[in-house]
Protein backbone atom coordinates (compact mmCIF):
# COMPACT_ATOMS: atom_id res chain seq x y z
CA UNK A 1 0.00 0.00 0.00
CA UNK A 2 1.35 3.43 -0.92
CA UNK A 3 2.23 5.74 1.95
CA UNK A 4 -0.08 8.74 2.23
CA UNK A 5 1.21 11.89 3.85
CA UNK A 6 -1.03 14.72 4.88
CA UNK A 7 0.06 18.37 4.99
CA UNK A 8 2.49 18.67 7.88
CA UNK A 9 1.92 20.54 11.12
CA UNK A 10 4.39 21.16 13.91
CA UNK A 11 3.95 19.24 17.18
CA UNK A 12 2.34 21.08 20.08
CA UNK A 13 4.88 22.05 22.78
CA UNK A 14 4.06 20.80 26.29
CA UNK A 15 2.13 23.43 28.21
CA UNK A 16 1.00 25.33 25.12
CA UNK A 17 -2.38 27.03 25.51
CA UNK A 18 -4.55 25.87 22.63
CA UNK A 19 -6.37 28.75 20.94
CA UNK A 20 -7.39 27.37 17.57
CA UNK A 21 -7.99 29.80 14.72
CA UNK A 22 -11.57 30.08 13.54
CA UNK A 23 -10.75 29.16 9.95
CA UNK A 24 -8.02 27.58 7.87
CA UNK A 25 -8.12 28.30 4.17
CA UNK A 26 -7.50 25.53 1.61
CA UNK A 27 -4.34 25.14 -0.42
CA UNK A 28 -5.63 23.87 -3.78
CA UNK A 29 -2.12 22.85 -4.78
CA UNK A 30 -2.04 20.42 -1.84
CA UNK A 31 -5.54 19.18 -1.01
CA UNK A 32 -6.38 17.43 -4.29
CA UNK A 33 -2.99 15.74 -4.52
CA UNK A 34 -3.31 14.48 -0.94
CA UNK A 35 -6.88 13.32 -1.62
CA UNK A 36 -5.81 11.38 -4.70
CA UNK A 37 -3.09 9.59 -2.74
CA UNK A 38 -5.44 8.84 0.14
CA UNK A 39 -8.09 7.40 -2.19
CA UNK A 40 -5.52 5.06 -3.77
CA UNK A 41 -4.43 3.86 -0.35
CA UNK A 42 -8.02 3.29 0.75
CA UNK A 43 -8.83 1.39 -2.46
CA UNK A 44 -6.49 -1.47 -1.61
CA UNK A 45 -8.76 -4.42 -0.78
CA UNK A 46 -11.86 -2.20 -0.46
CA UNK A 47 -15.30 -3.29 -1.71
CA UNK A 48 -15.51 0.06 -3.56
CA UNK A 49 -12.05 -0.33 -5.07
CA UNK A 50 -13.01 0.54 -8.66
CA UNK A 51 -14.91 3.66 -7.63
CA UNK A 52 -12.20 4.83 -5.25
CA UNK A 53 -9.60 4.46 -7.99
CA UNK A 54 -11.80 6.41 -10.41
CA UNK A 55 -12.07 9.22 -7.84
CA UNK A 56 -8.33 9.04 -7.22
CA UNK A 57 -7.75 9.68 -10.92
CA UNK A 58 -10.31 12.50 -10.90
CA UNK A 59 -8.68 14.09 -7.84
CA UNK A 60 -5.30 13.85 -9.56
CA UNK A 61 -6.79 15.75 -12.50
CA UNK A 62 -8.16 18.36 -10.09
CA UNK A 63 -4.59 18.83 -8.91
CA UNK A 64 -2.90 18.87 -12.33
CA UNK A 65 -5.49 21.00 -14.12
CA UNK A 66 -4.50 24.04 -12.06
CA UNK A 67 -1.17 24.53 -13.82
CA UNK A 68 -1.47 27.62 -16.01
CA UNK A 69 -5.10 28.46 -15.24
CA UNK A 70 -6.02 32.14 -15.72
CA UNK A 71 -6.19 34.37 -12.67
CA UNK A 72 -9.34 34.75 -10.64
CA UNK A 73 -10.93 37.86 -9.17
CA UNK A 74 -12.34 38.12 -5.67
CA UNK A 75 -15.26 40.39 -4.78
CA UNK A 76 -14.07 43.95 -4.17
CA UNK A 77 -13.09 45.21 -0.73
CA UNK A 78 -16.47 46.84 -0.07
CA UNK A 79 -18.32 43.63 -0.88
CA UNK A 80 -16.02 41.63 1.40
CA UNK A 81 -16.56 44.14 4.20
CA UNK A 82 -20.34 43.98 3.80
CA UNK A 83 -20.24 40.20 3.93
CA UNK A 84 -18.36 40.32 7.21
CA UNK A 85 -20.65 42.99 8.65
CA UNK A 86 -23.79 41.04 7.84
CA UNK A 87 -22.24 37.64 8.63
CA UNK A 88 -22.57 36.36 5.11
CA UNK A 89 -20.08 34.13 3.24
CA UNK A 90 -17.93 36.35 0.98
CA UNK A 91 -17.94 33.75 -1.83
CA UNK A 92 -21.64 32.95 -1.56
CA UNK A 93 -22.35 30.10 -3.98
CA UNK A 94 -25.99 31.18 -4.17
CA UNK A 95 -24.89 34.29 -6.08
CA UNK A 96 -22.26 32.60 -8.24
CA UNK A 97 -22.00 33.35 -11.94
CA UNK A 98 -19.45 31.47 -14.01
CA UNK A 99 -16.84 33.49 -15.87
CA UNK A 100 -13.68 32.89 -17.87
CA UNK A 101 -11.82 31.28 -14.99
CA UNK A 102 -14.54 28.73 -14.29
CA UNK A 103 -14.98 28.07 -18.02
CA UNK A 104 -11.28 27.29 -18.28
CA UNK A 105 -11.46 24.84 -15.38
CA UNK A 106 -14.49 23.16 -16.93
CA UNK A 107 -12.87 22.76 -20.34
CA UNK A 108 -9.57 21.48 -19.01
CA UNK A 109 -11.06 19.04 -16.53
CA UNK A 110 -13.48 17.49 -19.02
CA UNK A 111 -10.71 17.16 -21.62
CA UNK A 112 -8.26 15.54 -19.20
CA UNK A 113 -10.95 13.22 -17.83
CA UNK A 114 -11.03 11.43 -21.19
CA UNK A 115 -7.93 9.52 -20.11
CA UNK A 116 -9.52 8.21 -16.90
CA UNK A 117 -10.79 4.63 -16.71
CA UNK A 118 -14.51 4.72 -15.91
CA UNK A 119 -17.73 2.76 -16.47
CA UNK A 120 -19.54 3.21 -19.77
CA UNK A 121 -22.32 5.20 -18.09
CA UNK A 122 -19.81 7.68 -16.71
CA UNK A 123 -18.11 7.93 -20.12
CA UNK A 124 -21.43 8.77 -21.75
CA UNK A 125 -22.12 11.37 -19.06
CA UNK A 126 -18.72 12.95 -19.61
CA UNK A 127 -19.24 13.23 -23.36
CA UNK A 128 -22.67 14.70 -22.75
CA UNK A 129 -21.45 17.56 -20.55
CA UNK A 130 -18.58 18.33 -22.94
CA UNK A 131 -21.16 19.37 -25.52
CA UNK A 132 -23.55 21.06 -23.09
CA UNK A 133 -24.90 24.48 -24.07
CA UNK A 134 -24.09 27.46 -21.85
CA UNK A 135 -27.59 27.63 -20.38
CA UNK A 136 -27.60 23.94 -19.50
CA UNK A 137 -24.12 24.25 -18.00
CA UNK A 138 -25.31 27.11 -15.79
CA UNK A 139 -28.26 25.01 -14.66
CA UNK A 140 -25.98 22.11 -13.74
CA UNK A 141 -23.69 24.41 -11.79
CA UNK A 142 -26.70 25.82 -9.98
CA UNK A 143 -27.93 22.33 -9.13
CA UNK A 144 -24.60 21.41 -7.54
CA UNK A 145 -24.38 24.65 -5.56
CA UNK A 146 -27.94 24.31 -4.28
CA UNK A 147 -27.74 20.55 -3.63
CA UNK A 148 -30.71 19.94 -5.93
CA UNK A 149 -29.14 17.49 -8.38
CA UNK A 150 -31.67 15.41 -10.34
CA UNK A 151 -31.43 11.71 -9.50
CA UNK A 152 -31.28 10.77 -13.19
CA UNK A 153 -28.32 13.09 -13.82
CA UNK A 154 -25.99 12.10 -10.99
CA UNK A 155 -23.11 10.97 -13.21
CA UNK A 156 -22.82 14.27 -15.08
CA UNK A 157 -22.85 16.29 -11.88
CA UNK A 158 -19.86 14.43 -10.44
CA UNK A 159 -17.69 16.14 -13.06
CA UNK A 160 -19.42 19.49 -12.53
CA UNK A 161 -18.82 19.25 -8.78
CA UNK A 162 -15.16 18.42 -9.34
CA UNK A 163 -14.74 21.56 -11.47
CA UNK A 164 -16.51 23.72 -8.89
CA UNK A 165 -14.31 22.41 -6.10
CA UNK A 166 -11.22 23.57 -7.98
CA UNK A 167 -12.65 27.01 -8.72
CA UNK A 168 -13.93 27.71 -5.22
CA UNK A 169 -10.74 26.41 -3.57
CA UNK A 170 -8.75 28.82 -5.74
CA UNK A 171 -11.03 31.65 -4.64
CA UNK A 172 -11.03 30.71 -0.96
CA UNK A 173 -7.25 30.47 -0.71
CA UNK A 174 -7.05 34.20 -1.58
CA UNK A 175 -9.27 35.29 1.29
CA UNK A 176 -7.86 36.43 4.63
CA UNK A 177 -8.70 33.77 7.20
CA UNK A 178 -8.80 36.30 10.01
CA UNK A 179 -11.67 38.18 8.38
CA UNK A 180 -14.02 35.18 8.27
CA UNK A 181 -16.81 35.01 10.84
CA UNK A 182 -19.42 32.37 11.76
CA UNK A 183 -22.45 32.54 9.48
CA UNK A 184 -24.57 29.71 10.90
CA UNK A 185 -24.56 26.07 11.94
CA UNK A 186 -23.52 23.78 9.11
CA UNK A 187 -22.54 26.66 6.82
CA UNK A 188 -19.04 27.35 5.48
CA UNK A 189 -17.97 30.89 6.45
CA UNK A 190 -16.14 31.29 3.12
CA UNK A 191 -18.58 30.07 0.46
CA UNK A 192 -21.76 29.04 2.27
CA UNK A 193 -21.22 25.38 1.42
CA UNK A 194 -22.24 22.39 3.53
CA UNK A 195 -19.71 20.36 5.54
CA UNK A 196 -18.67 17.04 4.06
CA UNK A 197 -17.42 15.87 7.46
CA UNK A 198 -15.65 17.23 10.52
CA UNK A 199 -12.21 16.45 11.93
CA UNK A 200 -10.58 16.47 15.34
CA UNK A 201 -7.10 17.73 14.52
CA UNK A 202 -3.66 17.60 16.07
CA UNK A 203 -2.17 20.76 14.61
CA UNK A 204 0.10 23.03 16.57
CA UNK A 205 -2.16 25.59 18.24
CA UNK A 206 -5.31 23.51 17.68
CA UNK A 207 -4.62 20.19 19.41
CA UNK A 208 -7.91 18.36 19.97
CA UNK A 209 -10.04 21.05 18.30
CA UNK A 210 -12.80 20.10 15.87
CA UNK A 211 -13.06 21.66 12.40
CA UNK A 212 -15.82 21.25 9.84
CA UNK A 213 -14.62 20.72 6.27
CA UNK A 214 -16.46 22.45 3.42
CA UNK A 215 -17.59 20.13 0.64
CA UNK A 216 -17.21 22.91 -1.96
CA UNK A 217 -14.21 25.15 -1.30
CA UNK A 218 -12.31 23.01 1.22
CA UNK A 219 -12.18 25.67 3.94
CA UNK A 220 -11.99 24.33 7.49
CA UNK A 221 -13.76 26.15 10.30
CA UNK A 222 -13.60 25.61 14.04
CA UNK A 223 -16.75 24.21 15.60
CA UNK A 224 -17.33 23.05 19.20
CA UNK A 225 -17.19 19.35 19.89
CA UNK A 226 -20.26 17.47 21.15
CA UNK A 227 -22.48 19.96 19.32
CA UNK A 228 -24.58 19.08 16.29
CA UNK A 229 -22.99 20.59 13.20
CA UNK A 230 -26.41 20.68 11.55
CA UNK A 231 -28.76 22.24 14.12
CA UNK A 232 -26.48 23.37 16.94
CA UNK A 233 -28.04 21.12 19.58
CA UNK A 234 -25.84 20.07 22.50
CA UNK A 235 -28.09 17.39 23.96
CA UNK A 236 -28.75 13.95 22.57
CA UNK A 237 -25.39 13.77 20.78
CA UNK A 238 -23.98 10.27 20.32
CA UNK A 239 -21.29 8.54 18.27
CA UNK A 240 -21.86 5.52 16.05
CA UNK A 241 -19.30 3.29 14.38
CA UNK A 242 -19.05 -0.01 12.55
CA UNK A 243 -18.12 -2.85 14.89
CA UNK A 244 -14.61 -3.92 14.03
CA UNK A 245 -14.16 -0.97 11.69
CA UNK A 246 -11.81 1.98 11.88
CA UNK A 247 -12.05 3.76 15.22
CA UNK A 248 -10.83 6.94 13.55
CA UNK A 249 -14.10 7.58 11.65
CA UNK A 250 -17.40 7.79 13.51
CA UNK A 251 -20.81 9.32 12.90
CA UNK A 252 -21.93 12.08 15.25
CA UNK A 253 -25.70 11.65 15.55
CA UNK A 254 -28.21 14.14 16.91
CA UNK A 255 -31.53 13.18 18.46
CA UNK A 256 -32.89 16.72 18.03
CA UNK A 257 -32.75 16.76 14.21
CA UNK A 258 -32.13 13.01 13.63
CA UNK A 259 -29.22 13.92 11.39
CA UNK A 260 -25.56 12.98 11.42
CA UNK A 261 -22.19 14.09 10.10
CA UNK A 262 -19.07 11.95 10.26
CA UNK A 263 -16.25 12.98 12.54
CA UNK A 264 -12.69 11.98 11.61
CA UNK A 265 -10.03 11.67 14.31
CA UNK A 266 -7.21 13.09 12.25
CA UNK A 267 -5.14 13.66 15.37
CA UNK A 268 -4.81 9.87 15.54
CA UNK A 269 -4.20 9.39 11.81
CA UNK A 270 -2.94 12.48 9.92
CA UNK A 271 -3.52 10.79 6.55
CA UNK A 272 -7.31 11.02 6.93
CA UNK A 273 -9.02 13.16 4.30
CA UNK A 274 -12.48 14.70 4.85
CA UNK A 275 -13.75 13.62 1.42
CA UNK A 276 -11.86 10.38 0.76
CA UNK A 277 -12.55 8.84 4.15
CA UNK A 278 -16.19 9.89 4.00
CA UNK A 279 -16.59 7.92 0.77
CA UNK A 280 -14.63 4.92 1.99
CA UNK A 281 -16.89 4.59 5.05
CA UNK A 282 -20.12 4.29 3.08
CA UNK A 283 -21.00 1.22 5.16
CA UNK A 284 -21.42 3.56 8.13
CA UNK A 285 -23.93 5.62 6.14
CA UNK A 286 -25.93 2.50 5.33
CA UNK A 287 -25.98 1.56 9.02
CA UNK A 288 -27.21 5.02 10.05
CA UNK A 289 -29.90 4.98 7.36
CA UNK A 290 -31.20 1.69 8.74
CA UNK A 291 -31.30 3.30 12.20
CA UNK A 292 -33.48 6.13 10.91
CA UNK A 293 -30.92 8.95 10.74
CA UNK A 294 -30.56 11.26 7.77
CA UNK A 295 -27.21 12.15 6.29
CA UNK A 296 -26.71 15.87 6.91
CA UNK A 297 -23.35 16.17 5.18
CA UNK A 298 -22.96 16.72 1.44
CA UNK A 299 -20.39 14.81 -0.54
CA UNK A 300 -20.65 15.35 -4.31
CA UNK A 301 -19.06 11.95 -4.82
CA UNK A 302 -21.65 10.13 -2.71
CA UNK A 303 -24.65 11.47 -4.58
CA UNK A 304 -27.73 9.36 -4.07
CA UNK A 305 -26.83 8.16 -0.56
Amino acid sequence: MAEVRAPGFDPVPIGEVVKPPFAQLPDPLVIFDHRSRRLRALADGHALRAYLLFLADLSDIQHRVQDGLPGIVLPDADALARSRQHRMPPLDGARFTAGAAMDSVWQRLTAMADAVAMPDAARVALQRIKSTAAADRAAMIGAVLSNTIPVDRLAEHVFVAAALQIHFARLATRLEAGTLVPVGDGVCPACGGTPVSSMVVGWSGAQGARFCACSLCGTLWNYPRVKCTLCGATKGIAYQEIAGGSATVKAETCESCRGYVKILHQHKDPSLDPVADDIATLALDLLLRDLGYRRGAVDPFLLGY
